[in-house]
């Protein structure tokens, strides 16, 4: 068994779709319409869906927010140095909502994005 994807509603699929891959530097890796249902589905990853675990933005034509809940935490993406994933973030017009640093208990290096429906991205160091 593998963990294939996590789902995510989204409101504005383009702006999403811009966001995983001109922000965090995601591909789109595949798109598809399903109009008896109302709804497209667009998955993006940093790799191919038969080797990765992948994200899949669920877009239901006639939604454009959410209500985020308090059950859902976050989704962890490792990156080689926080701090330069960050700035790299916020020049391309991410929002940084915890600035990097040590994790409060723990020397693990973090940092948070928000994505443009409200999700939190964790940004985590690769440990050397």
């Amino acid at each position: 068994m593998r963990m294939l994807h996590t789902m995510l509603r989204v409101g504005d699929l383009d702006r999403s779709i811009g966001f995983y891959t001109e922000v965090l530097g995601m591909r789109l890796l595949r798109r598809q319409e399903y109009p008896d249902g109302q709804f497209t589905l667009a998955f993006v990853g940093y790799g191919d869906e038969d080797n990765n675990t992948v994200l899949e933005l669920t877009y239901n034509w006639d939604q454009d927010r959410y209500d985020l809940g308090s059950g859902f935490g976050h989704v962890a993406i490792e990156v080689d140095d926080v701090y330069q994933a960050a700035e790299a973030i916020r020049e391309r017009g991410g929002k940084i909502i915890r600035e990097p640093g040590p994790m409060n208990a723990d020397t693990t290096l973090i940092a948070f994005v928000e994505d443009p429906d409200g999700y939190a991205i964790e940004l985590i160091g690769k440990r050397h």
